[in-house]
């Protein structure tokens, strides 16, 4: 009778995370390919883009970041100096492993040859020249506010991790036991050749407390570790998620545990036990098994101060960590927790919902639907990595990564690929228009109607990531180049599809929502497919935007890379931009009144978008003359949002007080 209760509560709190937390299969595997494709458009030829951490294995959970790592491809790591081919190529710059003295999972560099450009990171001790970790991430956060976390840099609030790492092709020697010691069914023999053909990773981080510390770096498996969690079975994948949880809202909660353990601990965890166990066990039926079964050998691992990596095992990962006092503290606060079994989960928030006898409860396949939708509307990393797309790509490539993203398109035969890969290269064409340069003055006639041409090309080209944005984007080019009536209808057909049913990021979805994606045309469609029907996304411009419109020109010189619009209030501004130049009065009133009407009504505008639609209120005021109004538009603005470097609200009132503006 327990095991079939144990069985019925799993399957229950199975379909609970599918629903609640994690999401479906399918919906893990759609965020899978769009960052795998994101990579693939965004890299160039100086360095390739790996979305990491659990984001990018498909999982964002409560405290999850953005993590980006950058291989640069004109660095190269050996083993061996033998390994190295002679001659060099004069393109790459060239490292050898040195492990004498230093821990298991950790290597110093050592230059081979001679390199002009990365001497000012090169350390001299005892006449060699080694790479130092520490000046590499110095280097990155030169002019940044950026923090170090481990051998990553992050923004201060934590959201994002920037990660530069080094390639080496070949799989090295410490790592050769891997290959052969498991003989169990996972994971197979095709994983492991495609992991051992990639080689391994090394990121800017030694030792903490070694003497060489600052010349040391980590041996990285990510990519490979990445492979293996996308071999997972799904109830793998809400078992790494339990221990998540169980790691974020009850053990680090404890003060005196915050810092003692971190999730890849408990991916190492999973990663043994993966390996020891049939692939048969792990089923929902079967969750609770083994999620309690991978909580037991980390109290194991805690007690005993043992946690060997997964590819590297001579190196234990709780040595120097999990001891003393410390470690008594933390086994104490596992075993109380372990005490209570499986249910220590109904202790977080986002189980605290759950019910055994959901079992009964019988989900059908369009609330999974539904529900996955939801997440992807409500995924803030999602959001911020397609904002960031063309953040970090090098300016002389990108016709090069243009020219391959279409390659890739035309050259796709399966339709979910063609249309991920369409999808996120009008994302980035959205970005790659801002940055020609149509209004330079040093070019001929001749050059400036090919550049206009190209850069028309490539708007047309970004109207495939949500229904209404790309379009908005093209309007503003036509604004821009003073064609107003084209600029107009552009407009009136992109306010035309902002009807009640559309969605847009962070809302919360209606009945009339729910109602359409119960549809079953709706319900065999991509998350991509869906968002180019029903999606409204925010105008994303850069702050050198060649297509932002004059009367933004203040915007531009914040000191802040980029900002956005809201698209609807965006619409209306520009509608009436097109009507002020036309000297249409009457026109101009109204598209006040309609805008004034969609700020107050939250149309289509999420809270932090909501300074920014006051912003264009208050420049469409000013630019009448109702200059009362336009104060008051300014000073909500900047009660929304008060960072001078973000918002240009506070400088608009202050030269208006000074009648300069």
């Amino acid at each position: 009778m327990a095991d079939t209760v144990t069985t019925n509560t799993s399957k229950a709190l199975y379909r609970f995370l599918c629903k609640t937390i994690v999401g479906t299969e399918r919906h893990v595997n759609t965020m899978r390919l769009l960052h795998t494709i994101r990579d693939s458009v965004v890299s160039d030829e100086l360095r390739t883009q790996i979305t990491s951490g659990s984001f990018g294995e498909g999982l964002e959970m409560r405290g999850s970041d953005l993590d980006m790592m950058y291989v640069f491809k004109f660095i190269e790591v050996c083993e061996d100096i033998h390994d190295i081919k002679k001659p060099f190529n004069l393109r790459v710059v060239y490292f050898s492993m040195d492990t004498d003295d230093v821990k298991p999972g950790f290597t110093q560099l050592l230059l081979q040859g001679n390199s002009k450009f990365l001497f000012q990171y090169i350390e001299e001790l005892d006449g060699k020249h080694y790479f130092s970790s520490t000046l590499y991430k110095e280097d990155l956060m030169r002019n940044t506010q950026s923090v170090v976390h481990g051998p990553c840099v992050s923004d201060p609030d934590g959201t994002y991790d920037n990660a530069r790492s080094l390639h080496c092709k070949k799989w090295i020697s410490p790592a050769v036991p891997w290959i052969t010691r498991s003989r169990n069914s996972w994971p197979k023999t095709c994983v492991k050749q495609s992991i051992i053909k990639h080689g391994v990773l090394f990121v800017p981080v030694g030792v903490k407390g070694s003497p060489k510390e600052d010349i040391e770096w980590r041996i990285s498996f990510s990519v490979g570790e990445k492979f293996l969690i996308n071999t997972f079975t799904h109830t793998q994948l809400l078992c790494y998620a339990l221990l998540k949880i169980l790691l974020k809202d009850l053990i680090a909660t404890d003060t005196e545990c915050k810092d003692l353990l971190c999730s890849y601990f408990l991916k190492t965890i999973m990663f043994w036990i993966s390996e020891e166990l049939p692939l048969s066990v792990w089923k929902p039926d079967n969750l609770i098994h083994c999620f309690m079964r991978c909580f037991s050998r980390l109290i194991y691992c805690v007690e005993y101060s043992a946690l060997f990596h997964y590819f590297i095992p001579e190196n234990n990962m709780f040595e120097n960590r999990i001891e003393g006092s410390y470690c008594e503290i933390l086994l104490q606060k596992l075993v109380t927790l372990h005490s209570y079994g499986w249910r220590c989960l109904l202790f977080s928030d986002k189980l605290s919902n759950f019910h055994a006898s959901m079992w009964m409860v019988q989900i059908e396949p369009h609330e999974l639907h539904i529900s996955d939708v939801e997440k992807t509307l409500n995924s803030r990393l999602l959001h911020l990595s397609n904002d960031m797309i063309s953040f970090f790509v090098w300016t002389p490539y990108l016709s090069y990564i243009y020219i391959r993203g279409i390659h890739q398109i035309v050259s796709c035969d399966e339709s979910s690929l063609k249309y991920a890969y369409t999808y996120n290269m009008s994302l980035w064409c959205a970005q790659y228009a801002q940055f020609f340069p149509l209004n330079s003055t040093r070019k001929s006639n001749k050059h400036q109607y090919k550049l206009y041409n190209s850069c028309l090309c490539i708007l047309l080209q970004n109207i495939y990531h949500d229904a209404v944005s790309g379009w908005l984007m093209l309007a503003s080019f036509f604004c821009k180049a003073k064609q107003y009536r084209k600029a107009l209808r552009i407009i009136m057909y992109s306010i035309s599809k902002c009807t009640p049913e559309k969605l847009c990021r962070f809302m919360d979805m209606s009945d009339i929502h729910h109602q359409l994606l119960k549809l079953k045309s709706f319900q065999k469609k991509s998350i991509v497919q869906l968002w180019k029907i029903i999606y409204v996304d925010v105008l994303h411009f850069q702050r050198t935007s060649a297509l932002i419109p004059d009367e933004l020109q203040m915007d531009e010189e914040l000191g802040y890379g980029s900002f956005c619009f809201p698209s609807l209030a965006y619409a209306y501004f520009l509608k009436f931009l097109c009507h002020y130049h036309q000297n249409n009065t009457i026109q101009c009133h109204n598209c006040i009144k309609y805008l004034k009407s969609i700020i107050t009504s939250n149309y289509f505008i999420n809270g932090s978008d909501e300074a920014e639609a006051y912003n264009l209120l208050g420049i469409t005021l000013r630019m009448i003359g109702d200059i009362v109004s336009a104060r008051q538009a300014f000073m909500q603005s900047f009660k929304l949002f008060p960072v001078d470097r973000c918002n240009a609200a506070g400088k608009r009132l202050s030269l208006m007080n000074s009648n300069l503006l």
